[in-house]
C-alpha cells in the first residue's frame, strides 16, 4: 500500500506541474482534499490518480466540455499517453466479463425476471467487448472507432434499464442503486438530443463504472449475508 500510495504522490506532484490545465489543477485541488482521508475515502484511490496521471501526459490543456475521453488515446495528439489510455480501454473491458458473468448469483425463483437478468448479462458482455474495440481501434481509426463508441454507449444504456429492472424486486437489491442506474439512463438519453459534445462520453463512462461498484459492492453485502445466515443455520 506505502507503494502505491508513494506512485499516487508522484503522480500529483507531476500534474501541478502543469498550471496551464485548469482542469488537471482543479481535480489536483480535489485529490488534496481527499488525501487528508487517506484510507478512509475511496476518492483517494490509486485509480483515481492513475486517471489523472493520464491527463499529466496530455501535452495540451484538457477538459470535458471542449476533449473527447478518446483524446487521451489519440496518438498524435498524445503520445507519450496514447498506448497507456487504450491499453487501459482493453484492461477494463477484459474486467467487465466476470462483473456481467457473476450477475448470475442474483438469479431468482421468477422466470421472467431470471430472463431479463440473463439478457442484460449478454448485453453487458457485449458492452465490455465493445470497450475493448474501443481500445484496439482508437481515435486515430477514425469511423471503426466511432462505430464501437456507439455501439459501447447504446448497449450500456441498455444494460443500466435492464438490470435496474431485473433486479429491482430483489430483497437485497438496495433500491438506491436501481434509482441511480434509471437516474444516469435518463440522462443519458436527454444527452443524445445535444450531439458533438463530449461532456456525453464523460458522463457516460464514469457513471457507468460508478454502477458498476456500487452492484458490485451490492453483491458483496448479499454473498456476506447469506454466508452469515448459512453459519448461523449450522
Amino acid at each position: 500500500m506505502r507503494a502505491l500510495f508513494a506512485f499516487a504522490d508522484s503522480v500529483l506532484t507531476l500534474i501541478s506541474e502543469k498550471p496551464q490545465n485548469a482542469m488537471v489543477s482543479l481535480e489536483v485541488k480535489f485529490c488534496q482534499v481527499a488525501y487528508q482521508f487517506r484510507g478512509r475515502c475511496c476518492s483517494n484511490s490509486p485509480l483515481l490518480r492513475l486517471h489523472l496521471f493520464f491527463l499529466a501526459l496530455y501535452p495540451t490543456a484538457f477538459s470535458p466540455v471542449t476533449n473527447w475521453l478518446s483524446d487521451l488515446g489519440n496518438s498524435t495528439h498524445n503520445q507519450n499517453g496514447a498506448i497507456l489510455y487504450n491499453g487501459g480501454c482493453i484492461l477494463t473491458g477484459m474486467a467487465l466479463f466476470p462483473f456481467f458473468v457473476g450477475l448470475y448469483k442474483w438469479y431468482g425463483n421468477d422466470q421472467r425476471k431470471r430472463a431479463a437478468l440473463a439478457a442484460s448479462q449478454v448485453i453487458g458482455c457485449a458492452a465490455a467487448f465493445s470497450l475493448i474495440m474501443i481500445g484496439v481501434f482508437s481515435e486515430n481509426s477514425g469511423w471503426l472507432h466511432d462505430l464501437w463508441s456507439q455501439v459501447f454507449f447504446l448497449l450500456n444504456l441498455i444494460v443500466l434499464i435492464g438490470v435496474g429492472i431485473a433486479l429491482f424486486t430483489h430483497p437485497r437489491y438496495i433500491k438506491a442503486i436501481a434509482y441511480y442506474g434509471f437516474l444516469v439512463a435518463a440522462i443519458n438519453l436527454m444527452l443524445i438530443f445535444l450531439p458533438g459534445t463530449p461532456l456525453l462520453e464523460w458522463f457516460t463512462v464514469f457513471t457507468a463504472l460508478g454502477y458498476v461498484g456500487l452492484v458490485s459492492y451490492n453483491m458483496a453485502e448479499k454473498l456476506a449475508e447469506q454466508k452469515l445466515y448459512s453459519m448461523r443455520s449450522l
